[in-house]
């Protein structure tokens, strides 16, 4: 008996050790989004990306155009009119959304941000003059989003509903079945209008 219990002692103190490596594991896992390579993208960032340098880069040639037709031009000038314009870019310059297996990213000015949409424990919708998307994962990751962006762009709805269906079956997403229903159906609704506007396309005169 005397010799038994330590045995016990030491099997306890490998399950309680083996425990722990469950739990840091875990939270290794919540607290960094799985990598990979990216699985569908925002089909449109390129060409309003394009939109916004142009208009920046306009704006700051008409004022330094201007500035040449009355001789008035000068460094300290064309330096403020190029910062006009690089302003102009910042604020129509839209984010980039990418999203793989497990994540969603968001990437903007100042840098990239990305939650596990398999491990979402809040999704809600914030109105304003601009609607967003907010999602929240369980590792304090936080992004937001325009929903227009998941509309124009099935892929990457497909890529976000597949996570927050995993999510919410592990029991972590409590909060967010109304905002991503009712998206669900406007993506539905969006795709319909396409299919039956590429049939009447399609469709013959005499059909």
């Amino acid at each position: 008996m005397g010799r038994r219990q330590p045995s016990r002692v030491r099997a306890g103190g490998h399950g309680h050790r083996h425990g722990h490596g469950h739990e840091a594991h875990a939270r290794r896992t919540r607290t960094h989004p799985p990598g990979g390579r990216a699985l569908a993208h925002d089909r449109n960032w390129r060409r309003e990306a394009r939109a916004a340098w142009y208009c920046g880069t306009a704006l700051a040639g008409v004022l330094v155009l201007a500035d040449l037709g009355r001789g008035g031009l000068n460094g300290p000038r064309g330096a403020c009119w190029a910062g006009l314009g690089a302003l102009l870019v910042a604020v129509l310059l839209p984010p980039r959304v990418t999203a793989g297996d497990g994540w969603l990213a968001v990437r903007g000015l100042l840098g990239e941000k990305r939650v596990r949409t398999d491990l979402l424990t809040r999704v809600r919708r914030a109105d304003g003059m601009t609607p967003r998307l907010v999602l929240r994962d369980a590792g304090g990751g936080r992004v937001e989003l325009d929903p227009q962006v998941l509309v124009a762009n099935p892929m990457l709805w497909h890529r976000l509903d597949a996570g927050a269906r995993r999510s919410r079956e592990s029991g972590l997403l409590r909060e967010g079945a109304a905002p991503l229903a009712e998206l669900a159906e406007r993506i539905d609704g969006e795709g319909a209008r396409r299919l039956l506007d590429s049939c009447r396309l399609s469709g013959t005169p005499g059909d």
